[in-house]
C-alpha cells in the first residue's frame, strides 16, 4: 500500500511538533513522553521517505541516527585499532 507523500509529510511535521512540545515540557532526564515523541519522529520520517521514494524515486538528504548501529561501529573501530597496534609490534 502506497501512501501519498503529502500525507506522510504532514504526519512527519506533526511528529516534529509533538517532539518539540515534549522536549520543551520535559519532566526530568528520562521523560517517557520525550522518548515516545523521538520514536514517533523516526517512524514518521521513515514513512515519509518510503512514500516519497515510491511516488517520485527521490529520497531526502537525511539519515536516521541509529544508536545500536553506532555502538557496533565503535566496537569495530576499536577492533581495527587493536589490529593496527598488533601489526606494529
Amino acid at each position: 500500500m502506497n501512501i501519498d507523500p503529502r500525507i506522510a509529510l504532514s504526519a512527519l511535521t506533526n511528529a516534529l511538533e509533538e517532539h518539540l512540545s515534549a522536549a520543551v515540557n520535559r519532566r526530568g532526564e528520562n521523560d517517557p513522553a520525550v522518548e515516545t515523541a523521538f520514536y514517533g519522529v523516526a517512524d514518521a520520517f521513515e514513512a515519509y521517505e518510503d512514500a516519497l521514494f515510491a511516488a517520485t524515486g527521490e529520497v531526502t538528504p537525511l539519515d536516521l541516527y541509529d544508536e545500536e548501529a553506532d555502538d557496533v561501529d565503535d566496537v569495530l573501530d576499536d577492533d581495527e585499532d587493536l589490529d593496527d597496534e598488533l601489526e606494529d609490534d
